[in-house]
């Protein structure tokens, strides 16, 4: 018998071989998106569809669909090999074809109808069933893909815009529907382009049967979700994007998958994929199920879906969520209700092992990428190499920051002077990872409010004290992250269901600070002070941070060349300090390259002229000082640009 592929794009299709087999039984196989699921092709010169599945422990498995009118029995399916994998040829079975797998089990007479595990594409929610697709796609970001290297390189600027695709825009006029991936590409593209982000980052678009839950109770592992459109429309979003010089980051939940019937959960009548006993198997915080890391095929499953958007979809990175929740045996759980590890430990050995494999593994066929760990605890080295005794992500998000400083300002001004050290405790670990500072999605839902919700005071200061908090961001040194919303001062609390309060531009106080955020991303990218070491402890000092009474911090940032310097200056009360002298680190003029109290952005007007020249005074350690004017609940930036000669 002949296979051959159905077109000339699927070149690179090939049935299931020895090696394979043997690579997916060893947990090691990381392109299985190229041999499983539903693959249309030619045998003996007719098409049809080549179906594969996993089910060990099924006594039979069929394939059902509409081509055959769900008929249970009319096309069985053949096992190979003893590796648990079930496969055959169906004729005349096409792209667009729907189909389920119809699993008889070997234990308990145990009967269920699945979607496919490696489909490319589902039925749009609620439907449940599997449609045989392809990846076929002529790329056109050959520019974008050649130089995404520095890009995403730690010393680049990195400023994410965090997304949740359904509710970014909607068309009020259709019944509130959300965009499609290709109506949403130009559109998306140009606001990012405008707002100055270089990154994009999507909450969850892998395929998931309740809208409610962001994407993150996934079920479709390689298939982003139909209800936007095809996955070639998702490429094309991907695509649109790179062509404008955006790279693309994809929320990715290997820590978990829910309990449908439909889905993975009890696949063939056994716990296949997730831990039998559900004090490993099931998550007490979400009510779903574990992945069993421990299970080889189960490490190769979740390798290929990580190389899969990676590959077929040419994403830029990977934010990979509640790692914390993977690391732990006791994350979220009683004594009593968890299982320690062979060595008496809380640690989960196997997922700490499926993690620094699935780094290495993305690191070393995709250098150019990066991966990002959500991780929410003190676990060491999460961002630094395997060979190190680390993790082996590229990036870790920095939970701690985000907490003191949210607490620090949401105090009314008058009493922020006792929590000045929530402002300085970051400093003594901002160097222990790479770190990306994250104003997410997770902080505007469930009653928390919105960012400038948080904000105390009168709608001046809300808006005052929200620029501060985005300007003291954009100072500190790490990468940056802000959920949709925040930019323009959504008031609402964040809501999966209805679009962003666009309307609100109307208003110049939210205009204002959607141009600050504008105006913060442009000097980030084109200074190499605010960007360069963002990652290396070279590139920060602290000119003062003890100033508690008066509430105000001061600091540098430094690039790699000696000239590349840029004075910070954040006051968090709502009065303005005349005359303030902070020392600098050499003579000539500091130009003010950014104010957030500029009458522009909503504010004041309270500046300095545009710059100040140094004294020959020395203050904070330094040979020289600069006496400035520092606008009420405001952050400045300051660059020396004619040096003393």
């Amino acid at each position: 018998m002949v296979f051959t592929q159905q077109s000339p794009v699927h070149s690179d299709l090939t049935l299931l071989s020895h090696d394979d087999l043997y690579w997916f039984n060893e947990g090691t196989h990381t392109d299985l998106y190229n041999k499983l699921g539903a693959r249309p092709v030619v045998k003996d010169g007719v098409e049809g569809t080549y179906f594969a599945v996993w089910a060990p422990n099924a006594a039979q498995v069929y394939v059902i669909g509409d081509f055959n009118g769900w008929h249970g029995e009319s096309h069985p399916l053949s096992t190979r090999s003893g590796s648990g994998i079930w496969e055959g040829f169906i004729p005349d079975v096409k792209k667009g074809a729907v189909y389920k797998y119809r699993i008889i089990s070997r234990h308990n007479n145990y009967q269920v109808e699945k979607a496919d595990p490696f489909a490319r594409l589902a039925e749009v929610p609620p439907k449940t069933a599997s449609v045989v697709w392809d990846d076929d796609y002529e790329w056109r970001d050959q520019d974008w893909m050649a130089s995404r290297k520095q890009r995403n390189d730690l010393g680049a600027p990195i400023s994410i815009y965090e997304v949740h695709l359904g509710s970014w825009m909607r068309v009020p006029e259709e019944e509130n529907r959300s965009l499609s991936y290709r109506e949403l590409a130009p559109k998306l593209a140009d606001y990012v382009t405008q707002l100055g982000f270089t990154h994009v980052e999507f909450l969850p678009l892998t395929e998931h049967p309740f809208y409610g839950s962001w994407g993150y109770q996934a079920t479709g592992f390689f298939a982003p979700t139909s209800r936007y459109g095809t996955p070639q429309d998702f490429m094309y979003l991907v695509e649109y994007l790179h062509q404008h010089n955006i790279g693309v980051i994809l929320d990715w939940v290997p820590s978990h998958f829910p309990t449908d019937q439909h889905a993975l959960s009890y696949f063939d009548g056994t716990h296949l994929f997730e831990h039998a006993d559900p004090r490993q198997g099931f998550h007490p915080d979400w009510s779903s199920f574990i992945f069993n890391y421990g299970r080889h095929e189960v490490r190769s499953f979740l390798l290929s879906s990580a190389m899969f958007w990676l590959d077929k979809c040419h994403i830029d990175g990977l934010r990979v969520d509640a790692v914390a929740s993977m690391l732990y045996l006791d994350y979220s759980r009683k004594d009593g209700e968890w299982i320690r590890n062979s060595h008496g430990g809380n640690e989960n050995l196997e997922a700490i092992a499926f993690l620094r494999r699935m780094n290495e593994a993305i690191y070393e066929r995709f250098p150019d990428v990066q991966t990002i760990a959500e991780e929410s605890t003190s676990w060491s080295m999460v961002s630094r190499p395997t060979y190190l005794g680390g993790l082996g992500f590229g990036m870790k998000w920095d939970m701690g920051w985000m907490h003191d400083t949210l607490h620090y300002m949401s105090q009314e001004p008058i009493y922020r002077k006792y929590h000045h050290n929530e402002l300085t405790f970051r400093m003594l670990y901002a160097y222990h990872e790479n770190f990306v500072l994250p104003l997410s999605h997770d902080e505007v839902v469930h009653g928390k409010g919105s960012l400038i919700g948080k904000m105390p005071g009168d709608y001046w200061q809300k808006f005052a004290n929200l620029r501060s908090l985005f300007g003291y961001m954009f100072a500190q040194a790490a990468k940056k992250l802000i959920f949709m919303g925040g930019e323009i001062g959504q008031f609402n609390e964040w809501r999966h269901d209805t679009s962003l309060d666009w309307n609100l531009l109307e208003f110049p106080m939210h205009k204002g600070l959607q141009q600050w955020v504008a105006d913060l991303n442009r000097i980030y990218k084109t200074e190499p002070a605010l960007h360069e070491l963002d990652c290396d402890p070279a590139g920060f000092e602290w000119v003062d941070c003890n100033d508690t009474e008066n509430s105000i911090i001061s600091l540098l940032r430094k690039g790699r060349s000696a000239n590349d310097t840029v004075l910070v200056i954040c006051n968090f009360t709502p009065v303005p300090r005349w005359d303030y002298r902070v020392g600098a680190p050499s003579g000539g003029f500091w130009q003010e390259l950014l104010n957030s109290d500029a009458s522009i952005y909503g504010g004041s007007g309270l500046g300095n002229f545009g710059g100040v020249e140094a004294d020959p005074m020395p203050f904070h350690a330094r040979p020289y000082s600069l006496n400035v004017h520092l606008p009420p609940l405001s952050v400045v930036f300051f660059k020396c640009t004619q040096p003393q000669s």
